[in-house]
């Protein structure tokens, strides 16, 4: 049986893994929407992505703190190449940077979430 402090880290883990896995999404989306509104003489998507990275790397440092796993590092990294591509003035690369993080901010949620069903704490 895992011990108390597993079964807290699975909870800040699994609260923490949700959050940014919806800050990708819109990202994600976001990114890929760009193109269009650019092409239209809109820049204003860079601004909006540039928040969206900021606020999903602020979550991500928390994260990392309190969880102390390579998982997090390695999501962080993603997310910082994704800034470096839009800092380049290419959004559209970031794509792959942020889906290779929504890829293991999945598999952590997975992973905390299995735990926490083991213990009966969700359903």
């Amino acid at each position: 049986m895992e011990n108390r402090k597993a079964i807290q880290n699975a909870v800040i883990e699994y609260a923490q893994s949700e959050k940014l896995k919806t800050g990708l999404i819109w990202i994600i989306q976001v990114v890929e929407s760009s193109a269009t509104m650019e092409a239209h003489g809109n820049p204003g998507a860079a601004g909006i992505i540039h928040i969206l990275l900021r606020l999903s790397t602020q979550e991500t440092r928390i994260a990392r703190r309190m969880i102390k796993t390579e998982e997090w590092d390695d999501i962080e990294r993603h997310i910082d190449m994704a800034i470096v591509m839009v800092n380049s003035g290419v959004p559209g690369e970031a794509s792959f940077h942020l889906t290779r993080a929504l890829s293991g901010v999945t598999s952590l949620a997975e992973r905390s979430m299995s735990l926490l069903k083991r213990h009966g704490l969700l359903p």
